[in-house]
């Protein structure tokens, strides 16, 4: 009788840990998948501000029609493409507005170039976290109990998004919002 006991006990707990792994990978997959609308969410501002940024102007008349290029690809690019476009539309920001002074701009075209900053820099942060969270989830997928059992059901393995999200730098002299 304690034997049977005993095996039953085991079995308990073996669920339970089972159970505890299951509900795991479901909540790294859901966070990736959250993470994946802050980084869609990021991309598609920043392609916003870039737009308007353009619109007025933006830091000369042929960076304007560069980078209202550029970004209206990036705003309507499909998945294959993604990773490409938007590094294509950070190399364009930094050729356009890295380090360069805003004197004889106006006050307008500075505030939609701090906000253009501000949006490249959420970007890489929300590709990091992105990145972060797709990591932990391969790592949590590596393991031989959840290979073995299936624990991940159908869910496809997530993917990285890779691109150069360097950021332009500020430029020479301004200390405000972005520079922090």
């Amino acid at each position: 009788m304690a034997v049977v006991a005993g095996a039953l006990l085991v079995l308990v707990l073996l669920g339970f840990y089972l159970s505890w792994r299951a509900t795991r990978l479901d909540r790294l997959h859901h966070r990736v998948e959250t993470a994946w609308a802050a980084l869609d969410a990021a991309l598609l501002r920043r392609a916003a501000a870039v737009l308007d940024l353009a619109a007025s102007g933006g830091p000369d008349p042929a960076s304007a029609r560069t980078l209202a290029e550029v970004a209206g690809r990036a705003s309507r690019a499909g998945e294959g493409e993604r990773e490409l476009v938007e590094s294509a539309l950070s190399v364009a920001l930094r050729d356009a507005l890295d380090g360069r002074p805003v004197e004889g701009a106006g006050e307008d075209t500075r505030a939609r170039r701090e906000e253009v900053l501000r949006a490249a820099r959420g970007v890489h942060l929300a590709r990091v976290f992105h990145n972060d969270a797709v990591s932990d989830t391969r790592r949590a997928r590596r393991s031989r109990l959840v290979r073995l059992l299936r624990l991940a059901g159908t869910a496809a393995l997530p993917d990285y998004f890779e691109m150069d999200d360097r950021a332009p730098r500020p430029s020479p002299g301004r200390s405000g919002t972005a520079s922090r």
